[in-house]
């Protein structure tokens, strides 16, 4: 009997440690983000005086000059078809090449699946200059379809990766079900594997887009026109332009956190469901 409380305590113990670990790591990611917020509705007066997170008079016109003297229009317009256009691709071609490498027998398959493992040893900024010279003799520098297809290759390896061992755990069963249904195999990749795959690819979407998102490098090597530029090359111009002014500068970066914030928020649950529905496949 004593034994047993003693053990119920101890468990409780533990659990509140734990919590307390949790929530003392959610709040250190989390004040950051809310002190931009604030720091974005203050005055340049008062955004170091006031220390409330909060301030009880907001001020909302900052994210307006912020938009309009930071002409962030075009750069978040060019992010989001960047990014829309890039992830789309990636998870249609990392889809078709981990079914491919699940399911098909093809000379080589082995060897070239190694080839993208490999690829992933690669730092991002070590396979820039290759990227580069390729769009150069292809003629695709400054266009936005080069810089497309660069963000593409960039995501595929790890992308292809995580769905094979995903397409790995399907059962045939459910295959050769489908075959005996009349799916070819396109129509097995559609019908069977990718609905299956909902977590994979949800993952896929999050990496991704925040990859996309806050790519700022190869931008600066492909683009020289302004009016090609992703958000964070606006938002850098718009730093040096006002480095000084704290509350615009706040609103700008909060512009640019958000469609992020909102791209996990919205695909937060189907991770969560997609982990039992990966446990049930497996």
């Amino acid at each position: 009997m004593i034994q047993g409380i003693g053990y119920k305590l101890e468990r409780v113990f533990k659990n509140l440690l734990i919590h307390l670990f949790l929530i003392s790591v959610a709040i250190t990611c989390v004040f950051p983000l809310l002190w931009m917020l604030g720091s974005a509705l203050k005055t340049q007066q008062t955004v170091f005086s006031d220390m409330s997170i909060i301030p009880s008079n907001p001020l909302w016109s900052n994210f307006y000059h912020a938009w309009t003297k930071g002409g962030f229009g075009i750069y978040f317009l060019n992010s989001i078809i960047y990014t829309v256009t890039v992830v789309f691709g990636i998870v249609i071609v990392s889809s078709l090449a981990a079914f491919a490498f699940s399911r098909l027998k093809f000379p080589g398959k082995n060897i070239i699946f190694y080839m993208f493992l490999a690829a992933m040893m690669i730092p991002l900024p070590g396979s820039f200059v290759p990227l580069y010279v390729l769009m150069t003799k292809l003629h695709l520098v400054n266009t936005r379809i080069g810089y497309i297809l660069c963000m593409i290759n960039v995501g595929l390896s790890f992308s292809i990766y995580l769905l094979k061992t995903f397409f790995d755990r399907i059962p045939t069963v459910l295959e050769d079900a489908a075959r005996i249904d009349g799916c070819s195999k396109l129509g097995i990749w559609w019908n069977v594997a990718l609905p299956l795959a909902k977590p994979a690819v949800a993952v896929i979407i999050i990496f991704n887009s925040l990859n996309v998102w806050n790519e700022y490098i190869l931008a600066t090597l492909i683009f020289s026109s302004k009016s090609l530029m992703p958000l964070q090359r606006g938002l850098m111009i718009f730093q040096g332009t006002h480095i000084t002014q704290y509350p615009l500068l706040m609103a700008a970066i909060t512009i640019t956190v958000l469609p992020i914030i909102l791209i996990y928020l919205l695909m937060q649950k189907y991770i969560i469901k997609g982990i039992t529905a990966g446990a049930v496949v497996g």
